[in-house]
């Protein structure tokens, strides 16, 4: 695995220090890269021939998420037992934790309850335990609160696993073992272990950690291969990334065979970025009278964004109206291809013509994808150029321009995907901002398209004449 100690080289240290954190422990263990099964995204565009799993999906959007990300999103109750019912606190204070929590939530910069906090906190800290569904994306603070939840449920005084979290990489794993650790550093009578590749028991060993945090197939080995850990003690079950669970072959089965291994009474809190209906079935097979916590969708409403296109007659003047869009004096953007073919020869183009860019498409390896998406997201790139992978739940604040240098269409079909050309422009005006997004088209097919997300939105979307100085000005105005 490459250094992750290179990245500090292009960024800013102290803000990407967590992550380097994370990725040296990883080197440390000296290991061979993690084998994942690549499952591809279900996605309808071209971007099936990408190869990046949903795992390293996940990853790249936490690298994005610097903080918690305060959205337009609500927080909607599916599904509650009358018997505790559901209510929210606006601080931790309320809460009642014990002091050495409370000290270590305030050393991590949080001052105030996220949205998804406010309400999943008192229901996972109630008693009688309640368990827990909850859709909630990366940024929202949900590892910060089933950490908590996680950390309360401890008893000291017993030298056995209470508390067992499972993630579908260790990557991911190493980050909420890093997240949970600072929030209990304080808490020096709670011990908290890995259950990561790379991560060995002696012969007759027996886990007396009282937090495990680690991936479905090492843990799995750990409790019937090797027994040496138990979990009839166990407090407190969290599956965190279900969806991604779900989407790798071999995770869905392993969480199940660890379930049964937990007692009737534990805590069941499972954790997704999406609400699809593969996890809610999967959800629902293995807990038992959930509490279900979803945010609500945010309206399919475009009215921050404002939707332009170029009408170009051929290739070189679709490039043109590129290099004359380069020069739009915005925070960030971010230029859209159907195919990453498409994004390598644009990329390069302009790079030839003395732009500064990025590429990103599944060419790359994960730590080099990584490396690109941390100079994007501090601003040592400004433009970013990939494909439908970076459609979906990537977030920077500061990207006021999408491009789509291809519209998007259906996988295998001449007809528009609405869908995806909703998630691309949704990149920008991000947090309430005004947002801008140019379409490129060419030719009659893209005329159509054009046409066809103009109806399904019931939008019109304004010409722009690329060549006029004043009007592409107009774009960097707020």
């Amino acid at each position: 695995m490459s250094s992750w100690n290179e990245v500090s080289q292009h960024v800013n240290q102290p803000q990407v220090a967590e992550l380097v954190t994370v990725f040296n422990k990883v080197e440390s263990l000296n290991l061979p890269k993690v084998e994942d099964e690549r499952i591809k995204e279900k996605v309808p565009s071209n971007d099936a021939e990408e190869n990046i799993s949903p795992a390293e999906l996940s990853l790249m959007r936490k690298v994005m998420r610097k903080g918690i990300k305060e959205t337009k999103n609500n927080v909607e109750v599916l599904r509650k037992d009358p018997k505790n019912p559901l209510y929210c606190v606006k601080t931790f204070e309320e809460l009642n934790l014990r002091k050495e929590l409370l000290e270590g939530i305030y050393e991590m910069g949080f001052k105030l309850p996220s949205k998804i906090q406010e309400v999943s906190l008192p229901t996972l800290l109630a008693e009688p335990p309640v368990n827990m569904i909850a859709q909630s994306q990366s940024g929202t603070g949900k590892t910060a609160a089933f950490a908590l939840a996680m950390l309360s449920r401890i008893d000291t005084s017993r030298k056995c696993c209470q508390a067992l979290c499972l993630s579908p990489t260790m990557e991911l794993a190493l980050q909420t073992l890093d997240c949970i650790k600072q929030m209990g550093n304080k808490c020096k009578d709670i011990t908290i272990r890995s259950a990561v590749k790379g991560e060995s028991v002696s012969r007759g060993q027996k886990i007396t950690e009282h937090i495990v945090i680690g991936t479905p197939g090492k843990v799995v080995d750990w409790v019937t291969k090797y027994k040496c850990l138990e979990l009839r003690n166990c407090k407190v079950f969290v599956l965190d990334e279900a969806d991604v669970m779900i989407a790798t072959q071999g995770h869905q089965d392993q969480s199940v065979r660890i379930h049964k291994q937990l007692p009737q009474n534990c805590q069941m809190m499972l954790f997704s970025a999406t609400y699809v209906d593969e996890v809610v079935t999967f959800a629902e097979a293995i807990i038992k009278d959930p509490v279900t916590l979803r945010l609500k969708r945010e309206e399919e409403t475009l009215t921050n964004i404002r939707q332009m296109y170029v009408e170009c007659r051929n290739q070189d003047e679709k490039y043109e109206a590129i290099a004359n869009i380069y020069t739009i004096p915005v925070g960030s953007a971010m230029f859209f291809c159907h195919t990453k073919q498409n994004a390598n020869w644009l990329a390069t183009r302009l790079k030839e013509d003395g732009h500064q860019v990025a590429l990103l498409t599944g060419d790359l390896t994960p730590d080099e994808r990584v490396r690109v998406l941390l100079r994007f997201r501090e601003g040592t790139e400004r433009v970013l150029i990939c494909t439908n992978v970076l459609a979906r739940g990537i977030d920077v604040d500061t990207v006021n321009l999408v491009v789509n240098y291809d519209l998007p269409r259906l996988y295998g079909s001449k007809r528009a995907d609405c869908e995806t050309y909703l998630h691309r422009i949704g990149r920008t005006g991000r947090f309430g901002k005004t947002g801008n997004a140019i379409n490129i088209v060419d030719g009659e097919d893209d005329v159509r398209l054009l046409r066809e997300i103009e109806e399904h939105f019931n939008i019109k979307i304004i010409k722009l004449d690329y060549n006029n100085i004043d009007e592409i000005e107009k774009l960097s105005e707020d």
